[in-house]
């Protein structure tokens, strides 16, 4: 039988800070005018994940609306809000999007995080995209995922981390939890056996 970690998504109920998971991907946070309010935004790969991120995110208190860049893209953008602002400072400098300085990749926030812009490859090994137009925020993505037990490795020219291995998979998916509810089960970190090595 299993302990349930300190650390898994299940292990509290969701919070504001979570939502730095969808930072840890293509997520973008801005500070509106005296830097008082900010908005939260996410350009998703997949337009059929909009429902689900937007119940993760309705579950911490923050309302989403989703609307199409102009590529023709789902994105998922809150108002600007007061309670956003706090986030905002950790994980910005200036306008460029960053890591905080030690900050704890935790079940909460990893399952936005896979939620958002997760998948299983074909090897049975789980990928987790990153921004690539904040490539600074890499190394250090790197190294809290290493320090939540599940070191990566950087693929396809560092769009994303690869979590392979079987202890590392069995690690993911004790930290992100059963599938969230209007997720593509597909999409989510599973124990695939002999296959995640």
């Amino acid at each position: 039988m299993s302990q349930l970690s300190l650390f898994s998504a299940d292990a509290r109920p969701p919070r504001v800070s979570d939502l730095a998971g969808l930072l840890c991907g293509p997520g973008q946070i801005v500070r509106f005018g005296a830097g008082d309010q900010a908005r939260l935004s996410i350009v998703l790969r997949d337009p059929a994940r909009a429902p689900a991120v937007t119940a993760a995110c309705v579950a911490t208190g923050i309302a989403v609306s989703a609307t199409r860049t102009e590529s023709g893209a789902t994105a998922l953008r809150t108002a600007f809000r007061c309670d956003l602002v706090e986030l905002a400072r950790a994980w910005t400098h200036g306008a460029v999007k960053t890591v905080p300085v030690g900050w704890e990749l935790d079940g909460p926030a990893l399952r936005l995080w896979a939620l958002a812009a997760g998948r299983p490859d074909e090897r049975g090994a789980y990928l987790l995209d990153l921004d690539a137009h904040a490539p600074d925020t890499h190394l250090p993505l790197i190294a809290a995922a290493t320090r939540a037990g599940i070191p990566p490795a950087r693929v396809g020219n560092g769009a994303a981390l690869r979590i392979s291995g079987t202890r590392r998979v069995q690690r993911l998916v004790e930290l992100v939890g059963p599938v969230p509810p209007r997720a593509e089960t597909a999409d989510w970190p599973r124990y695939w056996g002999r296959r995640a090595s």
